[in-house]
């Protein structure tokens, strides 16, 4: 091909889609930010002149002022919303937008070069999946959009019960008079101010938004008291003064932005006139017979599911299929009132059908006042079900179990039998492992703040409720292995590993470093049965597939049974939490180190990062021969084909024998054969 044709290509496919994205969508959202720093200064700047009204002026002047900040803060609500509402969809769309003209003109290059052909085999794979992922990204994209503004409207209609979590008692902004020697007067000055109740600490830090929102230092004091100003003793309206501990005499004046926030500030503080308001969620009293993990709770979880399993373990859609919710609440209501509750006899009786009690059981679940999977360990729960191994998925997800408190880890372990036991009847029911993980994922697990974040992860909690129906036995029923961390630290940099001997030498030298050691482990391209051009068929398939973000990558296990086709489950995202032993655990090879070759072991100097063996031919001569016996594995070792075994140290393989290929034996590892480094076992 020409170089004009070339240049050509590059623009038509490369340059002129990125910067239509630019112009159109990265160019909206600037507009939308001159747009919201121009409110945001108009905002601040009516505060400022609303706050310096004195106190003397007639209650219809104030009163008036007040209703035209309110309205000027609430069109500043709205418009904040929709800023944010736009950073979001724009993260989103240049995670399709941006990479799919980089996929396009790659494949035009690959599809017109003659040496584009040979790299064309070798990257089908790769571009296959990084199609469905893009694919996947965008259907997601489209069918998170109707939540983010559902959670958008709910923010708005009750912007109090959607306030951030915090470490602190109280936060905010408030104005804090600053004395200066006669004849100055004084000055307000904003701070933004945090308080630790327990601690009686209390932080301030001047902020200014003209500055360009730079942060002052922050100045720390202990809290002795507080009391509401009068308004006759200073001309500012919705003040208070607050006394330091450690600062005997000095005493400071602050404003709130409102009445209000005066009162909610004076709340936390201990101050006069405190009221029950408060800046996170309000605290309320739970009303007698709500959802408790107590014996009630157990009574109620075994009675419904014994009934279940007598009267409706093969009902089509069991768990799916929800009840009229009138009866439901009137079922509920009578199984957490003590008298009733003794008196009922689900399995039965004809007046409850099988989907009011399912429907009763989930509703009880969800009253609880936290998840059965709690809130503290929900975020680590997600991170082994967004990488790693199917393996280390089970053996991550197997230790935090038994990191619940005892009440929670008794009952899920009830619950999770009784859907195991509704998995094998999958063939009446039609409720697979996946299907059950729909239904309960978001009923066994919830964040504590509702956010695009947390959407976001919904799918990830379905794959965790998957891992616990199809692995109960050794998660219930087993100790998590106490060796477990050390085993991932010494398999993580295993010393002196020795190199590995390659399987092939000399193919096509010439191939491009850059594409020929794209590590992906995935089926030769000339295997007789390459992978299917469709998605997973369930959502642990899916997250087990190699992705182009994912450096170590234990190669997909077969299809199951119990799972039902679904859409998106191609998760290309590495986890970005800080829980570093979960990472560790998921992720034994350096996240910023690709290759094949496992953290430590340095590659054979003859060998190819992602060797694709020949067919043995007559003329290859076997090694020193070994009878079929047992072998141990003395050094951990990651796939780099197919054809090859991945191992930890310790494995013990059967029926191994030598390979044709120097260096190489042929051994079975957990039903499956393939080739093993020679020197990296031990035959026994």
């Amino acid at each position: 091909m020409s170089p004009h044709w070339t240049a050509l290509s590059v623009t038509e496919t490369l340059i002129k889609p990125l910067e239509k994205f630019r112009k159109e969508q990265l160019g909206a959202v600037k507009e939308e930010k001159k747009k919201f720093d121009k409110e945001t200064e108009k905002n601040y700047s009516l505060i400022d002149k609303h706050l310096n009204l004195s106190a003397k002026k007639k209650d219809s002047h104030l009163q008036e002022a007040d209703i035209q900040v309110e309205q000027n803060r609430q069109h500043f609500y709205e418009l904040s919303l929709e800023y944010v509402c736009k950073l979001q969809e724009i993260q989103e769309r240049k995670k399709f937008e941006f990479v799919e003209p980089m996929l396009s003109f790659f494949q035009g290059m690959f599809t017109f070069y003659h040496q584009g052909h040979e790299l064309a085999k070798d990257f089908n794979h790769y571009k296959m999946e990084l199609q469905i992922n893009i694919q996947n990204t965008r259907n997601r994209f489209e069918g998170t959009r109707s939540e983010v503004e559902e959670l958008m409207n709910k923010i708005r209609q009750n912007p109090r019960d959607h306030k951030r979590a915090s470490q602190f008692t109280a936060e905010g902004y408030l104005y804090v008079q600053e004395k200066r020697p006669a004849p100055f007067g004084s000055s307000w000055v904003k701070h933004y101010c945090m308080y630790r109740k327990a601690a009686k600490k209390f932080n301030i830090m001047p902020f200014e938004h003209r500055s360009g929102g730079k942060p002052g230092e922050v100045e720390v004091f202990y809290l002795k008291e507080c009391a509401r100003r009068p308004t006759d003793s200073i001309d500012r309206r919705f003040c208070f003064d607050v006394e330091a501990a450690d600062r005997p005499g000095v005493s400071l004046t602050m404003q709130a932005f409102s009445e209000e926030e005066r009162k909610q500030w004076l709340e936390a503080l201990g101050g006069k006139e405190a009221l029950l308001h408060s800046f996170n969620r309000a605290i309320i009293p739970r009303p007698e017979g709500s959802a408790q993990l107590d014996k009630m709770g157990f009574t109620i979880l075994r009675k419904c599911i014994s009934a279940v399993e007598t009267r409706g373990i093969n009902d089509q859609g069991l768990y799916r299929v929800v009840g009229v919710s009138s009866k439901v609440q009137r079922l509920l209501s009578m199984l957490m009132d003590v008298k009733t509750c003794n008196e009922l006899d689900l399995e039965n009786s004809v007046d409850w059908e099988v989907k009011t009690i399912t429907s009763a059981l989930k509703q009880y679940l969800r009253s609880l006042p936290e998840p059965l999977m709690t809130y503290e360990l929900h975020g680590e729960f997600i991170v082994p079900a967004k990488s790693g191994s199917p393996e280390s998925r089970v053996n991550a997800i197997h230790f935090l179990v038994h990191k619940l408190p005892e009440k929670n880890k008794e009952m899920l372990d009830i619950l999770v039998k009784h859907l195991t036991n509704v998995s094998n009847h999958c063939k009446q029911n039609l409720m697979t492992v996946a299907n059950l993980g729909v239904v309960f994922g978001p009923t066994l697990m919830r964040p504590q703040e509702e956010t695009v974040a947390a959407i976001m992860d919904l799918k990830f909690q379905n794959i965790v409720v998957e891992i616990l129906i199809e692995n109960h036995e050794k998660i219930f029923r087993t100790r998590p292995d106490d060796t477990f961390l050390e085993s991932v630290s010494l398999s993580a940099s295993p010393p002196n590993a020795p190199p590995r001997q390659s399987k092939r030498q000399g193919q096509r030298t010439k191939r491009p470093v850059a594409v020929y050691n794209l590590c992906l482990e995935l089926e030769d391209g000339d295997s007789p049965n390459p992978p299917k051009e469709d998605t997973p068929t369930s959502s642990l398939d899916s997250l087990s597939s190699p992705s182009p973000t994912t450096t170590t990558v234990h190669g997909p296990p077969g299809t199951d049974k119990n799972h039902l086709p679904a859409d998106g489950d191609w998760i290309s995202t590495a986890p970005s939490q800080t829980r570093s032993s979960m990472v560790q655990w998921l992720n034994p090879q350096s996240p910023t180190t690709p290759g094949c070759n496992p953290a430590g072991t340095p590659p054979s100097p003859k060998s190819s990062r992602c060797p694709f063996p020949l067919p043995a031919t007559a003329a290859d001569k076997p090694p020193e021969s070994v009878s079929s016996r047992k072998a141990r594995a003395v050094y951990p070792c990651e796939a780099e084909h197919s054809s090859e075994l991945s191992f930890e140290i310790g494995a013990i393989f059967e029926d191994v024998q030598t390979s044709r290929e120097p260096g190489w034996l042929e051994g079975t590892l957990n039903g499956k054969r393939g080739l093993i480094p020679q020197n990296y076992v031990k035959l026994l």
